[in-house]
């Protein structure tokens, strides 16, 4: 029986990215139904990963760039061109990612934007001027300052000097020097890929809800926020824009509101832009089913993660959704009233987290196939 079939898994992280796991999960359909017509669009929801299905889905290439890394150690990151040879997009945990520092390290008092900045620049020096940003897995606080240090914005203390790097230096500004600022930000285009609609400060601030998975203790949390609040009253004295509460300035540790005070920006759902990128609305006309797929899924998927908005795009046109997920947490119920029809664990007995990961790709074939030959016997009958 040959049917179409779509495979649009976001990565497995730390075992499988989105294409390894749509190969995986192919494999298994294929053991079941070997005449299967299956089209394959890795996914990603703006976090890790978006690069690589951007990239792959239209053919386009990545840059290899040595910038300084969170914490200030070089480090080597990339950023990627779509097919079309315009459109420059930069993934923010590949310079300033919390995966970039050991767990004992992790200190978002200290941690920096900057590298991001580099990234930017290389590219605006490159010639680009349309940027898609995909700015989750960060492990800064420091409310976008050194992505604005690294593109020529004076952040000067009461003395006149800059300030130290990391949110360590944001209770210290008094004056923005733009003197120096890249004047080809004006001339670009900024669309930031995030799903986080918290804003800069307060108790659903960056620092509240973000900082304590970057190392920050409770102690630090409130000094977090106080040094974010003192920066967010400099930027509205600046630039008229007032961040505190503004929608998604809080993603990244404010990364998301320096982008929306200082540059030409519009904020969008990250697997909207990779859904649309990717062309899985045209992918899913004639399709009689959909595998997506992610490494935890729990309440947390309903709140923009890519099966969630695969499993929209699919309902409207009427495809079953199946989600394989790596493990599965509370809260999943809520997830069928939105086009998910039904998520499978991988894991088929007792074993360790490291015996799973290591077991990904196996795991995620064996429950392809079994799902498939279940679908195939209730077509039958």
């Amino acid at each position: 029986m040959s049917v179409k079939i779509v495979i649009a898994p976001d990565s497995f992280k730390g075992s499988l990215s989105a294409k390894e796991a749509a190969l995986a999960i192919e494999r298994g359909i294929r053991k079941a139904a070997p005449d299967a017509e299956t089209v394959l669009v890795p996914m990603a929801d703006g976090g890790e990963g978006t690069v690589d299905s951007l990239v792959s889905a239209t053919q386009g290439t990545t840059v290899q760039v040595t910038v300084r890394g969170p914490l200030l150690g070089d480090v080597q990151a990339e950023y990627g061109i779509l097919g079309d040879g315009e459109t420059c997009v930069i993934e923010m945990a590949t310079a300033s990612g919390l995966i970039l520092i050991p767990e004992e390290q992790r200190n978002p008092w200290l941690a920096t934007t900057y590298g991001t900045g580099q990234l930017i620049k290389h590219a605006l020096d490159s010639g680009y001027r349309k940027f898609i940003l995909a700015i989750g897995g960060s492990a800064t606080n420091d409310g976008g300052s050194g992505m604005l240090q690294a593109l020529g914005l004076g952040l000067l203390d009461a003395s006149g000097h800059p300030v130290p790097y990391g949110a360590q230096g944001l209770s210290q500004i008094r004056r923005i020097d733009a003197a120096d600022r890249d004047v080809r930000i004006e001339q670009s285009s900024f669309t930031i890929a995030s799903d986080v609609v918290n804003p800069f400060i307060g108790p659903q601030g960056a620092s509240y809800v973000f900082g304590p998975q970057k190392g920050a203790t409770p102690e630090m949390v409130e000094e977090l926020d106080k040094a974010l609040h003192h920066w967010a009253d400099i930027i509205e004295a600046q630039t008229g824009i007032a961040v505190h509460n503004l929608p998604s300035a809080g993603a990244a540790g404010g990364l998301g509101g320096a982008f929306q005070a200082f540059f030409p920006t519009s904020v969008r759902r990250g697997v909207e832009i990779v859904m649309e990128t990717c062309s899985l609305h045209q992918h899913l006309q004639g399709a009689a089913l959909v595998f997506t797929g992610e490494g935890r899924t729990d309440a947390q998927t309903a709140s923009g993660k890519a099966p969630m908005g695969i499993a929209q795009a699919a309902q409207k046109k009427g495809v079953p959704v199946f989600v394989l997920s790596g493990s599965i947490g509370q809260g999943v119920e809520a997830l069928f009233e939105h086009g998910i029809t039904s998520i499978h664990s991988i894991v088929n007995g007792p074993m360790s987290l490291q015996e799973a990961m290591g077991r990904t790709d196996e795991l995620l074939t064996q429950k392809a196939e079994h799902v498939m030959r279940t679908y195939l016997a209730a077509l039958r009958g």
